[in-house]
């Protein structure tokens, strides 16, 4: 656990330090000489394109594993407690939907990033 804690930490730390080089990268656009190709669209879509995948790829995990063990505990407390079946599934329910919901806004965040890039504006 703390070592997948470690790596977390480190990425947004490498993502904001790498933050300052996007914006800055619009000065140094206008400066170049004429004639060189600018990469920068191309970083910052293909960066996006990464970061789409990292939000689905964590979204979609998270709620895997919440949705598993909110049927263990489901069908655990059925095989203890039959009678209470209706009870137990009503609130399984509610409860997947509501984890579900987590899925459905990790594909929102990754369709932002994708189609409405807000660092494009940026870069012109």
């Amino acid at each position: 656990m703390k070592k997948s804690l470690i790596y977390v930490l480190l990425a947004m730390v490498l993502v904001i330090i790498s933050a300052g080089f996007v914006f800055a990268a619009k000065e140094v656009a206008q400066a170049a000489p004429a004639g060189t190709v600018d990469y920068t669209k191309a970083i910052i879509i293909g960066i996006s394109l990464f970061v789409a995948g990292l939000a689905i790829a964590f979204g979609t995990l998270g709620t895997g594993l919440g949705m598993g063990n909110g049927l263990n505990g489901a069908t655990n407390a059925v095989g203890r407690n039959p009678e209470a079946q209706g009870k137990i599934l009503l609130t399984m329910m509610v409860g997947l939907a509501m984890i579900e919901s987590l899925a459905i806004y990790a594909l929102v965040i990754a369709l932002i990033v994708l189609y409405a890039n807000p660092l494009l504006k940026y870069i012109g």
